[in-house]
């Protein structure tokens, strides 16, 4: 025991003593040599530590507690408690966290996002609350809108996958889609969407691409929206749409598109073109309207009221919005300068719906009328102050060089030289003669009608665009005899409907076999098939004898009171079993009216006509009663069926004399009709008429039908 004090005591000392001490030291205390010496050294061996390595070592342990007190009394104590069960992830739309793109400092607001409600189609779905009033939530101090990461859409996918049902996957479809991004133009847009709808004559799609957080649900209850509107709903926000920049918004209007074409294939998109609308979404669609060769229907400003009745159409007739062009075609008479100067401001009035304006064309005479003359040297057209006006002149006039009067082949020659449909399937004539007004809705009438009549599926389905010839705006009183009365046919009866009188007040359109001159729609392929007519026939009367050309001349059907090339045109139509579409008189009062005060015989006939009234004014016996006076009701309002156009099948038909007939004595009229014409007029032998093709008229072998 004394000896293990005596080592403790030597070991205490030993480290406040010098080299030369410890080591005398040790020569004062010789070590035991026996067995347990070599254990004793090894246990005692950490108490030799060198004076200056202690001191050391006691430094650093100062330093080091001094950083711990530090650290201690710094700690921050408003970190709120993680739970280390789950990762954490920084997500933006986080309150206290920041974005890669925003400032430094500024939190960003929750972006209020949800899964559509299932649409209107699918089961168990139920009708939204009544209307109310949405108003943004309160939020948080708005972030720039400066972020552009990678675009995800939340619940876009849900949707798309459950309209299966449309047919999407198909090129050809039922599917119209109407888009929005601001709330407001979503307000425009959904009732015509729920009257397109109800309808029930395409798949109709609603889908929202906006910064707002409204959801579907609440977008649904404030504007009245139902499963009667069989709306489909879709939410196509990329995610942080509030924060997001503009160019990633527009960017995700595409490639939301490029998803949707996948599974609906949309025949039609319908957006707000005003400036209500955001302007990334009408960047966006333009852009993949433009590489997919999709309809885009810009609505404008009281788009709703001005274009209600597109929610008429069907996707066919919807898918061709942007393809049919129109073109106006006005031929001027000598000394009528105050017709066509009336002509032309009406043009100036007409709503075009938003869309551009037709090119217009104006064949002038030789001698061309003073106040006609500078007139036109300040008329601008396209109309100052229109919207969509380009830069580019949408007007052209033509100056015809012989003095002399023209014959009635060099009239009609003329006339048909005016214009040439560059696509006969989309391009379209309107012919006005300078003693028309027009109104202000006109040319949404004819829209209306060529979309329905020519474009929609069940006129291509069933041929009715084979069959159309033109529309016309003016509803003659006479025949093109010029003195039978024409009697405007009352609807057709149906099995299940009440009988109607002719006397009805609310008279239908109408298809008769008599072309019009005074203001008339040529479909291009008509105009191209009367073109090439006239070719054949113009030929073929070089090399008819006297006295052929006196019979032909003496079957003559048309009033010298009508143009020359109204006759052709009344032929073509009695061979082919073509039909013109006129409206119903309370229509007509919507569309245009021809002034009889102002009269003008056409110029091949002048002078026939005036030997033959022993020079009285022909115009004269013209009845000023029978001219229909521009009314102040809208088009849609006096189209019957709730502002629909009829069927086509369901259109009265009246023959070329002015006469109500049923469809097998059209049909019977045509064949004996052609079978006429191809004996004396196409050249055509006894043995051939049994053989030929029921569109075949000339039987020489230049013919180019």
């Amino acid at each position: 025991m004394d000896a293990v004090q005596d080592r403790v005591r030597e070991s205490v000392n030993s480290l406040f003593l010098g080299d030369v001490e410890m080591g005398k030291k040790d020569d004062d205390h010789p070590r035991d040599k026996g067995a347990g010496s070599g254990l004793r050294s090894a246990a005692w061996t950490w108490a030799r530590v060198h004076p200056r390595k202690f001191i050391k070592r006691l430094a650093i342990t100062f330093a080091v507690g001094f950083v711990v007190y530090l650290f201690i009394k710094n700690m921050p104590t408003n970190n709120p408690i993680r739970d280390h069960r789950r990762p954490v992830y920084h997500t933006q739309g986080q309150p206290g966290q920041q974005s890669p793109g925003s400032p430094p400092g500024r939190g960003l607001p929750p972006v209020r996002q949800q899964p559509p409600p299932p649409p209107p189609h699918l089961p168990n779905n139920k009708a939204p609350p009544p209307p109310q009033q949405y108003s943004e939530p309160a939020a948080a101090p708005a972030a720039a809108a400066t972020y552009d990461g990678q675009l995800r859409f939340m619940a876009l996918g849900e949707t798309l996958r459950a309209i299966s049902s449309t047919r999407g996957s198909f090129l050809v479809n039922k599917n119209v889609l109407f888009a929005a991004a601001s709330v407001k133009s979503m307000t425009k847009l959904l009732p015509l969407a729920c009257q397109m709808g109800s309808e029930r004559r395409s798949y109709v799609h609603f889908v929202v691409m906006s910064r707002s957080g409204i959801t579907l649900a609440e977008l649904q209850q404030m504007n009245g929206i139902d499963a009667s509107c069989n709306i489909y709903f879709h939410d196509a926000r990329p995610d942080h749409a509030s924060i997001s920049t503009d160019l990633r918004m527009e960017n995700s209007v595409d490639v939301a598109m490029t998803h949707i074409q996948l599974y609906m294939h949309p025949q039609a998109i319908i957006i707000d073109g005003t400036e209500t609308e955001e302007d990334y979404l009408q960047a966006g669609m333009k852009t993949f309207a433009k590489s997919s060769q999709t309809s885009l229907i810009q609505m404008p400003r009281n788009g709703v009221r001005r274009l209600g009745w597109i929610a008429k159409l069907d996707s066919a007739s919807l898918s061709s919005w942007n393809k049919i062009s129109i073109d106006i075609l006005i031929h001027a008479y000598p000394g009528a300068s105050g017709s066509l100067i009336r002509l032309l401001k009406s043009l100036t009035k007409a709503d075009f719906g938003g869309g551009s304006v037709p090119h217009v064309t104006i064949e002038l005479p030789q001698k061309i009328d003073p106040p006609t003359e500078k007139y036109l040297e300040t008329f601008q057209w396209p109309p100052a102050g229109f919207k969509d006006a380009s830069g580019t002149r949408q007007l052209s006039l033509r100056h015809r060089i012989p003095k002399h009067g023209v014959s009635e082949e060099e009239s009609s020659i003329r006339f048909l030289e005016s214009f040439w449909p560059s696509h006969p399937q989309h391009s379209h004539v309107l012919v006005l003669s300078p003693q028309t007004e027009l109104s202000q809705e006109f040319f949404h009438y004819i829209k209306f009608a060529l979309l329905e009549y020519r474009y929609s599926n069940p006129a291509l389905l069933q041929e009715w665009n084979k069959k159309l010839f033109g529309i016309s705006l003016d509803l003659p009183h006479t025949a093109l005899d010029g003195t039978t009365k024409l009697i405007t046919p009352p609807p057709v009866k149906k099995a299940d409907a009440a009988p109607v009188s002719s006397s009805s007040e609310d008279p239908s359109s109408f298809l008769w076999q008599a072309p019009n001159s005074n203001a008339i729609l040529f479909l291009g392929e008509r105009w191209a098939e009367l073109h090439r007519f006239v070719a054949q026939l113009l030929e073929l009367q070089h090399t008819l004898t006297p006295a052929e050309k006196k019979e032909h001349l003496a079957a003559k059907q048309v009033s010298k009171k009508y143009p020359s090339w109204l006759e052709h045109a009344l032929e073509l139509c009695q061979a082919r079993g073509l039909w013109t579409l006129y409206p119903s008189s309370a229509t007509a009062s919507a569309l245009a009216t021809v002034h009889n005060e102002l009269y003008k015989l056409p110029e091949e006939y002048e002078t026939d006509v005036l030997e033959e009234s022993n020079g009285r004014d022909p115009g004269g016996d013209r009845n000023a009663a029978d001219e229909i006076r521009l009314g102040t009701k809208m088009v849609m309002e006096t189209l019957s069926s709730g502002g629909s156009l009829p069927p086509f099948v369901d259109l009265p038909l009246v023959s070329w004399d002015g006469k109500q007939a049923t469809l097998e004595q059209m049909n019977d009229q045509v064949v004996a009709y052609r079978t006429r014409f191809r004996r004396s007029i196409g050249g055509c032998s006894e043995g051939m008429l049994d053989v030929l093709l029921p569109e075949t008229l000339f039987c020489n072998a230049d013919e180019d039908e």
